[in-house]
């Protein structure tokens, strides 16, 4: 596998030209033979050039570039798609656009690399322009020695007016387009960064029909693992396979993951972040299961199960199970339109406090935990907050202001996240022996509606007997 640097020639030669450049290439290379050059550029078909129909998205990203053309009239405002990045050598990572550029244009999983979205001031508003690299004429080097953007190399690449089309977008070659000094960029400036950050924190109609559909494609991947947990088990690195058997849902039936699958087993399951996956999975022990579809949109599903292994729970971990989702019910409780969007994570802290206080975890009381400027003891147990907006990115809207996001009231069309946890690591002398190495989160993604939440996930089992007969109906289990 190999991507750009492949090239032998400069995207604008021709083929006389590159048969007279000198190669700077690695021993990897071939040089190209006289025949080979004077041959290339002919006996091609005609590529038809269809009229694409807009897409679905087209209408909804028209609407978001119209709320930011009147938020920055008279600005030369500039969205870049971003480049690909290296991962070692000649090998790059897959490539992502920048989320606000997906979201301003509603070209997602296939838009192409140093694409640009320019907003050009005019009276009354802005002339909007997509600007990126047009497929290459085959009688360009380009088109066979180019690896990085080389049709003979990684495909078809899109014509400018088929994605104008698609669309509904003004395109131009990215030769044409020119910063200028005055360029507001996001990434760059940060009122502009910060404004297409909040606009993402409501959702439209078209936004909350991808993200079901990802928590919909992400429960058949958790339903994948738990069928698969006999060969999972039976493997020296059992957590990678979890995180395999998970994968293969997200690709084939999304774009990837919206995020590295957290397989973590047993005492890996009290690490926040356990995206190592080399762990063994032992019957008897709780895996957690942190993972999410990304759709070809980009937009993407977060949702944490933790499950016995054995596929029935243990005294001491349906304990700890049961008290989680105690905290991950208060949470619902409250969430409802007009309550800040931080009283979400105080109905959590208060149960996860009450409980570990009662269990005699804590040197002073629950409500002496909860002050907040002198307390916090219980969060040595849950050091992470229990929500976060949802979108097209998996922490979305993460630019946005303190008081539009945590201080900010929740209202209709709002995602987010509720996930509270329990984490008992297993070198933790504050608590019993028995509790040492378990590690519990359940998360799932909520849709604010006008008279309180919908829990777009409440169809993956939640309750501890619930897990079980899920487990039992996929074959695990007695």
């Amino acid at each position: 596998m190999s991507t750009s640097g492949e090239s032998d020639t400069i995207a604008t030669d021709t083929p006389a030209d590159a048969a007279k450049r000198p190669s700077t290439s690695t021993n990897r290379r071939q040089p190209y033979g006289g025949g080979f050059l004077e041959t290339i550029s002919t006996g091609w078909a005609e590529r038809p050039e269809l009229a694409p129909p807009l897409r679905e998205q087209a209408p909804f990203a028209a609407a978001r570039r119209d709320k930011v053309s009147t938020a920055f009239p008279g600005k030369r405002l500039v969205v870049p798609a971003g480049e690909l990045k290296q991962r070692s050598n000649d090998t790059d990572y897959p490539f992502r656009a920048h989320s606000a550029f997906s979201h301003l244009t509603g070209w997602a999983s296939d838009s192409e690399p140093g694409s640009v979205l320019v907003f050009d001031p005019r009276d009354g508003g802005h002339d909007v322009t997509l600007y990126f690299r047009e497929r290459a004429d085959r009688t360009t080097s380009e088109f066979y020695a180019d690896a990085s953007i080389g049709e003979f190399w990684i495909g078809p690449r899109p014509a400018l007016a088929g994605v104008a089309g698609e669309l509904g977008l003004e395109t131009a070659h990215i030769d044409d387009f020119a910063a200028g000094d005055d360029d507001l960029v996001v990434g760059e400036n940060e009122g502009l960064t910060r404004f297409v950050s909040e606009l993402r924190l409501v959702k439209d109609s078209y936004e909350l029909a991808q993200l079901r559909r990802a928590v919909d494609t992400t429960e058949k991947g958790f339903e994948d693992v738990i069928r698969e947990l006999p060969r999972v088990i039976a493997h020296s690195r059992g957590e990678r396979i979890v995180e395999g058997v998970f994968h293969q849902r997200a690709r084939s039936d999304g774009n990837t993951v919206g995020y590295d699958t957290i397989a973590a087993s047993g005492p890996h399951a009290c690490y926040l972040h356990w995206t190592r996956n080399d762990g063994a999975v032992v019957p008897g022990d709780l895996i957690l299961i942190d993972a999410g579809v990304e759709m070809d949109s980009l937009y993407t599903a977060d949702i944490t199960r933790t499950i016995p292994v054995s596929g029935r729970f243990t005294d001491v971990q349906r304990k700890i199970y049961e008290t989680v989702r105690e905290a991950a019910d208060a949470a619902f409780a409250v969430a409802r339109p007009g309550i800040k969007f931080r009283a979400v994570h105080e109905a959590a802290m208060q149960v996860i406090a009450t409980r570990v206080a009662e269990w005699g975890l804590l040197p002073v009381t629950a409500d002496e935990a909860l002050d907040a400027e002198h307390g916090g003891q219980h969060r040595r147990y849950m050091v992470h907050g229990t929500s976060h907006h949802l979108g097209i990115d998996v922490h979305d809207c993460a630019q946005a202001r303190r008081e539009m996001y945590y201080d900010r009231e929740l209202e209709p069309g709002m995602v987010f996240t509720i996930e509270p946890g329990l984490y008992f690591q297993i070198d933790d002398l504050t608590v019993p022996e028995e509790f040492r190495g378990i590690g519990v989160r359940i998360e799932d993604d909520v849709l604010v509606t006008e008279d309180g939440v919908e829990n777009l996930s409440g169809g993956i089992p939640r309750t501890a007997d619930e897990v079980e007969e899920w487990m039992l109906r996929l074959g695990i289990g007695a």
